[in-house]
């Protein structure tokens, strides 16, 4: 089950890096299903990883959730209450009327730590966040996450290998065709506002596109928009063990596959011994 807040959509392939083939004859969920015009929340995907995990467990298979975007994987490991927030026409045209200063300012008062800060950068999302704190007000129905008992993983690898690999995958993905990917979307109808709002590869490319950067500008500022969130992405796990998450962390190598087993096999030996004693 992929945790990536970006693969969910069809046609962003480059940009979000999906490497499909690298799945091989591994069945995989949550890519590819989301057209990018439309809407997918952090909402959308507590419920499609619902349903998919149990599709999963109901077959008797044993599902990885694999990723990707921190705050997918912190919701489901911290199993966040999300509420089913129905769509009110009324209160909804009273908030499109609103300018989006005081719509910011009606969002952080009801919570001044918002797990999801994009809410405050997207006009639609800002105004759906405040209906869902609005249902949360009046006791609506919360979207049950399945319980888990999860064996968290993590790959390591040396700070300096990171910084070189980004750079290296960025220079390969424009050879193969990420501007056009991004000029194919343009020409299907997604406006440039929401290729900024899809950030990194597709933001700067708009902006190249559009002539506000030439390439060189454009490949300096979106390495280092990578980097950065890379480093960001670290803040997330590091934030996931302190909330009590052992992240078992083994370094990229030849036995990285020989490591993970052994993890899961031990996993599964205690979980079994621990059903039978209980």
């Amino acid at each position: 089950i992929s945790a990536d807040s970006r693969q969910v959509y069809r046609g962003m392939d480059l940009g979000t890096g999906k490497d499909l083939i690298e799945y091989q004859d591994i069945p995989y969920h949550l890519i590819d299903v989301a057209d990018p015009k439309d809407e997918f929340n952090l909402f959308s995907y507590c419920e499609s990883f619902t349903q998919s995990f149990r599709d999963i467990a109901h077959r008797g298979k044993l599902p990885f959730l694999v990723g990707g975007t921190g705050m997918y994987l912190d919701a489901i490991l911290n199993r966040y209450n999300l509420t089913i927030a129905k769509i009110d026409e009324n209160a909804r045209q009273d908030l499109e009327n609103k300018p989006e200063s005081e719509l910011i300012e009606l969002l952080l008062s009801f919570d001044k730590n918002l797990h999801n800060t994009t809410d405050l950068t997207d006009r639609n999302r800002l105004i759906r966040a405040i209906e869902i704190e609005y249902s949360k007000r009046n006791g609506e129905q919360s979207l049950e996450l399945p319980s888990t008992r999860p064996l968290t993983i993590g790959i390591r690898t040396n700070r300096d290998e990171v910084k070189q690999s980004i750079t290296k995958r960025l220079k390969e993905r424009l050879k193969e065709g990420m501007i056009e990917e991004v000029e194919r979307l343009r020409h299907e109808g997604l406006s440039w506002e929401k290729l900024h709002y899809f950030g990194l590869e597709y933001r700067f490319i708009g902006q190249y596109l559009k002539g506000e950067l030439n390439y060189n500008d454009m490949f300096q500022k979106l390495n280092s928009a990578i980097h950065a969130f890379s480093k960001q992405q670290s803040k997330w796990f590091r934030n996931i063990e302190k909330k009590g998450h052992t992240i078992h962390w083994i370094d990229k190598g030849d036995n990285l596959l020989v490591q993970s087993q052994e993890l899961i096999e031990q996993f599964l030996l205690n979980s079994a011994l621990n059903n039978q004693s209980s």
